[in-house]
């Protein structure tokens, strides 16, 4: 095994966001039926074996709880046939609030499923309607009390903030709501506006009504001060957890670890490489039927990249970078080589040291992008630590 973490991509919908540029597609029983066959084609070709030993497994989209049950069933016997369930610490599937059923949650729980991530983005029925969302508020309440009656306390919430029309006290009010439900985990995230979606067509067309910058900001402030005084930790820029419960799987990105990545437009993390599938569905059917890889691109990954890698996505965290950790990876500390930027971002406000940490500041975070950029190389950078 290259890695000890996989990522599976389910990219069907019942109906597609408006913001959301993710592989998707809407379902549809018969190709959804040849897609399942199709990755279980991809998985076997790329990994050997059963009963692979791994940390963590991901189930994304889309919306992987879209598929019918038997489909459902048919991609947990996959998994269970290739993992080791019994020893991954963390096996999340994402789903949407009112895709549940008690059968489907049973069938997950009956497979070692042991983490739900719902996409619940907003507790307002105008408001999710104009997002292009399905579920109502009273979904929320119905799926939540589903999976805690069949034991399922690990559930992580999503939410979109930012949004058009969105005020400051609006959002306030549907993040009292959602940390109602003592949940011990939280992500919450600012509306991107992304090309070849619903909502880039309307911000073309100055018909998107987004919050001023300086309300964003506010809103951001207000959900960091109401995780704090609700008892979870922000450990990430956008993700707040219980102690314990912090998702193993997202962090496994954020420390620049290594992840097999399988489905339509998936992407991997493997040593020296990065990969990324073919996105349409038909093309990459019929290519994972026909020799198990159907990989669009590879980039390889040198020492540079390596290095701004860990510093742009170890930076998101909030420990942040620790020394001793950087040193044992690259064989030379991360001041040897930044020591201007890192000198520069201090005296700016944004960046903080703490014994051997290197973390962003509460300031830092609002100008992660500006920070970033600092940690940029050239490639006779280098020669300084050679």
């Amino acid at each position: 095994m290259k890695a000890q973490s996989v990522y599976i991509h389910i990219p069907f919908c019942q109906q597609i966001c408006h913001y959301c540029d993710f592989t998707k597609f809407f379902y549809n029983e018969k190709l959804a039926t040849e897609y399942i066959e199709a990755l279980s084609n991809e998985i076997n070709t790329n990994i050997h074996g059963n009963s692979n030993k791994v940390n963590t497994i991901f189930i994304g989209g889309g919306t992987p709880t879209a598929l019918n049950l038997e489909q459902l069933r048919s991609l947990m016997q996959l998994i269970d046939a290739k993992f080791d369930i019994a020893a991954c610490s963390e096996f999340t599937i994402e789903a949407n609030p009112g895709d549940f059923d008690e059968e489907k949650i049973k069938l997950l729980k009956s497979f070692g499923v042991n983490r739900i991530s719902l996409g619940v983005q907003v507790f307002d029925n105008i408001m999710l309607e104009e997002l292009g969302r399905l579920h109502k508020v009273k979904d929320v309440y119905r799926t939540i009390d589903l999976l805690q009656q069949q034991r399922f306390y690990n559930i992580s919430l999503d939410l979109i903030y930012a949004l058009p029309n969105q005020t400051v006290e609006h959002f306030r009010q549907s993040l009292n709501e959602a940390v109602s439900f003592n949940l011990p985990h939280y992500s919450t995230y600012a509306l991107q506006i992304e090309p070849k979606t619903v909502f880039y067509q309307r911000h073309k067309k100055g018909k998107l009504h987004r919050p001023p910058q300086e309300e964003e900001v506010q809103m951001y402030e207000t959900l960091v001060d109401t995780m704090r005084m609700n008892g979870l930790q922000q450990y990430e820029i956008s993700n707040f957890a219980k102690p314990g419960f912090e998702s193993q799987h997202n962090l496994v990105y954020w420390k620049n670890e290594h992840y097999y990545g399988f489905g339509a437009g998936a992407h991997g993390y493997l040593p020296g490489r990065r990969t990324g599938n073919i996105r349409p569905l038909p093309a990459y059917v019929k290519k994972a039927v026909e020799d198990g890889n159907p990989i669009l691109n590879t980039e390889e990954i040198g020492m540079r990249e390596m290095i701004e890698e860990e510093m742009f996505l170890g930076l998101r965290k909030m420990e942040g970078i620790h020394t001793d950790h950087f040193l044992e990876k690259f064989g030379f500390r991360y001041e040897d080589l930044y020591k201007d930027s890192v000198s520069f971002l201090i005296n700016k406000g944004w960046l903080k040291e703490d014994g051997k940490n290197l973390h962003l500041t509460d300031q830092g975070v609002l100008f992660g992008n500006e920070v970033f950029e600092q940690f940029l190389l050239e490639e006779d950078d280098l020669e300084l630590v050679r």
